[in-house]
């Protein structure tokens, strides 16, 4: 039994087999095979080595070639090993003695040989890791032909063990199939993580190599609320772990119950609770949960995943069917943010492609930059959203904004766009509010400006933290520095509030912060009326608004802005949180 500890992304326990997924989506399922087909089973294997070790011998000799001896020694690791009559022999015996495929007995030993090697002390030794995971991963290939797993065509319950999920292949999962996930790398607000708590479904991130200590087909317990998972449980743990997985299930039942009850304090005070969404179908989700409204359409969803941009016509259909779904309540569409690590190859410009290698995306050509630099896409995008306005309350939100004139080029980017509908015409809304997400330092400090021409703001705390605090939020050996109850970035949040009230312009926040129970109270008491979250997240955040009040919450914000460390910050806020809601499992 191995237990490993990771960061909690998204609460619940899942217990099932794992799905391995190296970085090319393929399967390493654990399956048996007939008597009869032990020998051509065993052929495979010999054929799979053999084909391999060539190719490996190949690069190492145009490796020596280009880089000289020292370079292709690597190769030269991996070819000995591959030739190696020992894991051969050791694979085989699985075959003849367990009847597994040649696959699945390849991924077994390779396992133990990985785990092997990083029990010893010798760093030398201890870096042959990643060797090994390419030799596996090599070997595999030719094994399976190629073949790779439709994950989204899954067929039995699984919890996907992978090294990362990538927002183009979390809109092609499984859903139905999926019980949870355990991720090599990422923090609380990566997207991996985000889109867990989308579908309500568990996961565990930041567990460095978990996808070298789990083969396929294992029986592993994730436990997404305490950031845990134990690969090969005895009988005694899974049953621990099965109460408390009725545990959260008695108590999502118990949140259930308060779906249609409003968000309203004990001394009155109602504040609106929003949905996150990343696909139109999810629309008609937030509402069945009784959110107010939508608070965060992210769009750039439509353009990932696919081979070519979707028209205006397929934009406009998606569009109109979100906005039909809300059934008259507030629609906010994200316009596009895409660049940094949500880029799908046919939208990536060469120069900017090529300079990812040797420079950070983050600050690159991304979000409205990247819009206000390709204006027929960015133009077809507004045009698709304005006439889809027609049949509901939609507003226009831009993202990553940071100067005025980037938000005065994007509002005429979208009076070019009416006017093209008017000369077509089209039928559009003509009065739409548009707001800014406030997500940089540079935006949070210019609030009174922003909040004297945009219609709203909205305070998108996941790049707000990781600017202010130069953290790569998605990046595991930082994201313990990652922490949005930072006191310099608390500092800015109250800003924007302060300047929105100011102007008086309504100021929400989108970010994961929003969805988080222990800083509600935190955000009432600075001034925040209105919160947006992932769907699942409603009922908990709503139980927590009416179990305490704007007098209490007011009282809990002056203390924290005292703070000068976030420690100190998240410790008071989880004492207070367990007075009103000892249940929630902090």
């Amino acid at each position: 039994m191995i237990t490993k500890k990771g960061i909690n992304a998204s609460p619940g326990v899942a217990i099932g087999p794992a799905l391995v997924l190296d970085t090319e989506e393929y399967r390493i399922p654990r399956r048996t095979i007939a008597p009869a087909q032990l020998a051509a089973e065993i052929a495979t294997l010999d054929a799979a080595l053999d084909t391999s070790r060539q190719e490996v011998a190949d690069l190492r000799v145009a490796a020596a070639r280009k880089l000289g001896d020292k370079t292709s020694a690597i190769f030269a690791f991996h070819e000995e090993f591959i030739a190696d009559k020992g894991l051969r022999n050791a694979v085989v015996e699985l075959i003849e003695k367990q009847r597994y495929t040649a696959a699945y007995a390849f991924g077994q030993v390779m396992n133990q040989r990985q785990r092997m090697f990083r029990s010893v002390s010798d760093p030398y030794l201890k870096e042959r890791v990643r060797d090994l995971f390419d030799i596996e991963k090599r070997v595999l290939r030719h094994i399976l032909g190629r073949a790779r797993e439709n994950i989204a065509r899954l067929t039995e319950p699984v919890i996907i063990v992978a090294h990362d999920i990538t927002p183009s292949q979390a809109i092609q999962l499984d859903r139905a199939h999926i019980l949870g996930f355990a991720i090599n790398v990422g923090g609380q607000t990566s997207h991996t993580a985000i889109i867990a708590r989308m579908l309500g479904i568990p996961a565990v991130v930041a567990l460095n190599d978990i996808t070298s200590d789990i083969a396929g087909g294992e029986t592993i317990i994730l436990d997404g609320t305490h950031g845990v998972v134990v690969a090969n449980p005895d009988e005694q743990t899974i049953e621990r772990y099965r109460s408390r997985q009725r545990e959260y299930r008695a108590f999502e039942a118990q949140l259930a119950e308060l779906r249609d009850l409003p968000a309203v304090t004990e001394d009155g005070t109602r504040i609106l609770l929003m949905a996150n969404i990343e696909l139109a179908a999810e629309t008609r989700m937030a509402i069945d949960v009784s959110a107010d409204g939508v608070g965060l359409y992210r769009t750039e969803f439509l353009f990932l995943g696919t081979d070519r941009a979707p028209t205006e016509e397929q934009q406009y259909e998606v569009f109109r069917g979100a906005v039909r779904h809300a059934r008259g309540k507030p629609l906010t569409i994200r316009t596009m943010d895409l660049g940094a690590e949500k880029m799908a190859e046919y939208l990536r410009d060469y120069d900017e492609g090529q300079s990812q290698l040797n420079h950070n995306p983050v600050l690159g050509l991304r979000s409205v930059r990247y819009c206000l630099t390709h204006l027929d896409l960015f133009k077809t995008h507004l045009r698709a959203i304005l006439r889809a306005a027609v049949d509901g309350d939609v507003r226009i939100m831009f993202p990553m904004i940071t100067t005025l004139m980037e938000l005065r080029q994007a509002r005429s980017t979208l009076h070019d766009a009416m006017e093209d509908l008017e000369e077509d015409g089209i039928p559009f809304a003509r009065e739409i509010p548009v707001g800014i997400m406030v997500e940089t330092p540079a935006a949070a400090l210019l609030a009174g400006a922003f909040a004297r021409e945009a219609a709203f703001l909205s305070i998108g705390t996941n790049d707000l933290t990781q600017y202010t605090l130069a953290v790569d939020r998605s990046n595991q050996r930082v994201a313990h520095l990652y922490s949005p109850h930072n006191p310099a970035v608390l500092k800015l949040i109250r800003e924007v509030i302060q300047a929105g009230r100011r102007a008086q312009t309504p100021v929400a926040m989108c970010g994961e912060m929003a969805g988080s129970p222990i800083y509600t109270e935190l955000l009432l008491g600075l001034g925040l009326r209105e919160l947006s979250m992932a769907p699942k997240e409603i009922p908990e955040i709503k139980r927590v608004i009416r179990r305490t009040s704007l007098k209490r919450c007011e009282g809990i914000a002056r203390k924290v802005l005292r703070f000068d460390g976030d420690r100190e910050v998240i410790n008071y806020l989880r004492d207070k949180l367990r007075e009103i809601s000892p249940e929630s499992g902090i």
